[in-house]
């Protein structure tokens, strides 16, 4: 029987629905039946999470999240994601503060481009992410190098994130855009490393190698629960 998964999502409501998705459709592709994973997703106020990203609101952030995976703990979970990337800023000290176990996006990602063979990597997301040192430690770690856009860039691309995909809007000149910015850089690979941007980009727009962060985490979650 497969272990119940706990997401911890509405970070944004977008790619939760993605994860949720994904889960399930992936599964019934290796199985071929209809033993869905038990899945729990609690849906945390996204204001609220980036206020506290914004004002560097540290011990507000961690208790937030926590809370959210102590809900999810309540509701039967046996290991747990968290549908973002910038809340595994908080990953470790988050662990600590639950029994249950916790994937981190960071990791799974660092070992597909390490399997990969990458060895200098793009990471993109929304600018609290590229601005903190969570995804260089990880990398870093694994032997890979991580560099991200420069300032201006960083600001777009933050803008976009929020303006457009955390509801729902897609254009193809944001598209183009976004494709323009990655390509200016010497990569082997780009990290979207926001949840969102695997909703706006593909493998089909370029052939630079892009690491969807939440088809990598969603799998590893499936591959989890099917242990």
């Amino acid at each position: 029987m497969a272990k119940r998964i706990g997401i911890l999502g509405g970070i944004s409501h977008e790619s939760t629905i993605k994860y949720y998705e994904y889960i399930l459709a992936k599964y019934y592709a290796i199985r071929r039946d209809y033993h869905y994973p038990e899945v729990v997703i609690f849906s945390l106020d996204l204001a609220k999470l980036t206020e506290y990203e914004d004002e560097g609101n540290m011990d507000g952030y961690v208790d937030y999240i926590t809370a959210g995976i102590k809900s999810l703990e309540n509701a039967g979970a046996e290991f747990m994601v968290m549908a973002a990337n910038s809340p595994h800023s908080v990953f470790d000290i988050v662990q600590r503060n639950t029994a249950v176990p916790m994937i981190s996006i960071v990791e799974v990602t660092a070992k597909e481009a390490k399997r990969l063979g990458m060895r200098k990597l793009l990471l993109t997301g929304i600018k609290y992410t590229m601005q903190s040192p969570f995804y260089k430690d990880v990398f870093t770690k694994h032997g890979m190098d991580v560099i991200t856009p420069d300032e201006e860039e960083q600001e777009e691309i933050n803008r976009i994130i929020f303006d457009e995909l955390v509801i729902g809007i897609f254009r193809e000149e944001t598209r183009k855009r976004l494709l323009e910015i990655i390509s200016s850089y010497d990569e082997d690979g780009v990290i979207l490393g926001c949840t969102e941007l695997p909703l706006i980009l593909n493998r089909e727009d370029t052939d630079i190698r892009l690491l969807n962060t939440l088809e990598i985490h969603a799998r590893a979650a499936l591959d989890y629960a099917l242990k």
